[in-house]
């Protein structure tokens, strides 16, 4: 490769030839991005713990495995993973690693023993950089942390990163990993996957373990791959995967190449276009027409209850969160430690009584019988919307102006995401589109159980028809 940039914004697949034809080593590679983390992240903030020691370990052994010195697997063997640099969100537990999620009141945890997803990527032989900076306990959109500082988005300092993964994201928008692994509640991988230009799976409700990961929602929460393609996006999803049990859960159907070229997209007709930006909207309906001419059928359907997933969703997090920050000893115990954002929010799930928290839960097992009762009805695939309908606000904007209407800025940020999160399903942003100052746009599928797959080629076969071309922070 000719620069630094285009190595530190390689694909994972050219990473891996390059260590095959020995043209590259992962001690090489780990300590190029060492050194640029040391240069970025002071800009940037989106690690919290960088666990340079380890990381350098790691890429040894996997530099052995290459050179053919250590027993075991050849190099032809090895998975598309293996001495690739990645990031966790620092609410993952990582054994002998500082796992703070975000708080203060884990700023000294140290967990004893990997979450299932860490031990399923490290039997992948990927190489863990460090744990990225996020929204206090997850408990949020803008990754604005009042104990670490906020998440800057490195297509412009000035504005967040988005949350609660916005760490993860933002390291692989400024080229600090080649993938990462967030987690999703109400949006929390897709939203700043869409405000920093990179791809963000949020899988189907236990399709990965949640296990030993900082909850926020129980009945919500998902963790899933962050990447700068859907390609990469697979690889990561492919690994993890392994780490869930799917009990009750179907085998994800096969999902050949000429089926999403014929592709049957579904445009919900409300709910998603009320309250988007011009800007966002030109780009959708610009990708949208790429869509067609890449041989998708487009069509309009009806998706009922949209408008209580809002506040179904709110009642359930709410409420779910308290209790899980009530058993854990820490609020209202020691509630000056918190944030004012997540302690206001903790305080009203205390309020939400058990018949809203109840009504709650029926509106999410009706919109989920809705949901797929609209894809089987209209034959379409997949949903294709907007993933936010705003571009990424500036740090403290706590409203945003569309149409000149006001309207909260972390209410805008979830209103579009939300809806997956409730009804249990998988989702995909991709990036479709920057505005005329560069700020990323993005555009998300939303598809029935089980059909991640699906999502990852509906996404790549986007990311050819568009040929976007994003712009890189060396």
């Amino acid at each position: 490769m000719s620069s630094d940039a285009e190595l530190a914004f390689a694909s994972i697949a050219e990473i891996g030839r390059r260590y095959r034809a020995r043209k590259l080593s992962p001690v090489e590679l780990t300590r190029f991005l060492l050194g640029r983390i040391t240069r970025l992240n002071p800009r940037f903030n989106a690690y919290l713990t960088v666990c340079e020691e380890q990381a350098l370990q790691q890429a040894v052994r996997a530099e052995a495995v290459f050179a053919g010195k250590r027993r075991g697997k050849s190099a032809r063997e090895l998975g598309p993973l293996f001495g690739i640099p990645i990031s966790l969100k620092d609410n993952i537990h990582t054994a002998g690693i500082r796992t703070t999620a975000g708080s203060k009141i884990l700023r000294d945890f140290v967990p004893l023993r990997d979450a299932p997803i860490v031990t399923a990527l490290r039997k992948a032989g990927v190489i863990i950089l460090g744990k990225t900076n996020m929204h206090e306990f997850a408990y949020g959109v803008t990754s604005i942390n009042p104990h670490y500082g906020p998440v800057r988005n490195p297509w412009d300092e000035k504005r967040i990163a988005g949350g609660s993964s916005g760490g993860s994201a933002a390291a692989l928008a400024a080229g600090l990993c080649y993938g990462s692994i967030g987690t999703d509640t109400g949006g929390s991988i897709r939203i700043p996957s869409s405000l920093c230009g990179v791809v963000g799976l949020k899988p189907g409700l236990g399709r990965i373990s949640v296990e030993h990961i900082v909850p926020l929602s129980p009945t919500l929460d998902v963790v899933g791959p962050l990447a700068r393609s859907a390609e990469d996006a697979a690889l990561l999803f492919d690994a993890i995967l392994t780490s869930g049990t799917n009990k009750g859960r179907l085998v994800p159907r096969k999902t050949p190449s000429s089926h999403t070229r014929r592709a049957k997209l579904g445009i919900p007709n409300e709910f998603f276009f009320d309250v988007v930006s011009p800007e966002v909207r030109r780009a959708f309906d610009r990708s949208i027409n790429n869509l067609k001419k890449a041989g998708a059928t487009i069509k309009e359907i009806c998706l009922p209850l949209l408008p209580e997933t809002e506040d179904a969703g709110n009642q359930i997090a709410w409420a779910e969160a308290a209790l899980y920050h009530q058993q854990a000893g820490w609020f209202p115990a020691h509630s000056a430690d918190y944030g004012e954002d997540v302690r206001s929010r903790l305080a009203m799930g205390t309020e939400v009584s058990a018949i809203s928290y109840m009504k709650a839960l029926q509106t999410r097992e009706k919109f989920i019988a809705a949901f797929h009762l609209a894809l089987r009805d209209s034959g379409v695939d997949a949903l294709v919307v907007p993933t936010t309908p705003i571009i990424a606000p500036l740090i403290g904007e706590e409203s945003t102006a569309i149409n000149g209407s006001l309207h909260p800025t972390r209410a805008l940020l979830l209103r579009l995401n939300r809806p997956a999160n409730l009804a249990g399903v998988p989702a995909i942003s991709v990036p479709c589109g920057r505005t005329q100052d560069g700020l990323p746009i993005g555009m998300q599928f939303i598809a029935a159980v089980n059909d991640e797959l699906l999502l990852l080629e509906l996404a790549r076969k986007f990311e050819q028809s568009s040929q976007s071309q994003w712009i890189t922070h060396s």
